[in-house]
């Protein structure tokens, strides 16, 4: 069984980034325990939870974890500037960015056919523009749309969208998602070599 450690910024997050990890695990046949650092406060939260997990981990003996996710959104700076606030180099274990460009809910609506499977009417891949509530907007009008109130702005639905997604047709529509499910299951593909 490997040991996941998962910096997450909120529910979204959490949930969507959460069930992917899973489910690509599975698909390698590797046996994961996910170990959930923090999933609330937004970024800054994150970058302190991360900067403190890397000291303890650098002054404690145990043995660290097999894997660190790192989920925040680019809100705009773009993936790289966002995954140098999260060096792999400060921590004892491979770390994997999982960073929406520019917002997690853009990647909830990148596979129109699995939004359709989980509620019955698809939606369009939307386009990429740097406009804060924008996506969440999207993501709620596209649920209503199929007659679905949303009650938590639409993530309750997240682990249903992930489980649908054709992962490589959602890969094409958006290079930060593409970057986070490769990085990912070469981690596990090495894992399953080995």
């Amino acid at each position: 069984m490997r040991e996941i450690a998962l910096f997450v910024e909120d529910d979204a997050h959490r949930l969507f980034v959460g069930a992917l990890v899973k489910r690509i695990a599975q698909k390698r046949g590797i046996g994961i325990r996910l170990d959930w650092r923090n999933a609330v406060g937004g970024h800054g939260r994150v970058a302190r939870e991360f900067d403190r997990y890397a000291r303890d981990l650098g002054r404690q003996a145990s043995r660290p974890p097999d894997l660190i996710v790192v989920a925040t959104d680019a809100n705009c700076k773009g993936p790289n500037e966002r995954a140098r606030e999260f060096p792999g180099d400060i921590v004892p274990a491979p770390l994997v960015h999982a960073i929406p460009d520019p917002h997690v809910e853009r990647w909830l609506l990148l596979d129109g056919a699995a939004f359709k499977r989980v509620f019955g009417q698809g939606c369009d891949a939307p386009d990429l523009k740097c406009d804060r509530g924008r996506y969440k907007h999207l993501l709620v009008e596209a649920i209503r749309a199929a007659g679905i109130p949303p009650s938590l702005g639409g993530v309750e639905f997240a682990k249903d969208v992930a489980r649908e997604m054709d992962l490589a047709r959602a890969a094409q529509a958006d290079r930060s998602f593409k970057r986070f499910v490769d990085a990912l299951d070469g981690v596990f593909r090495g894992w399953g070599r080995s």
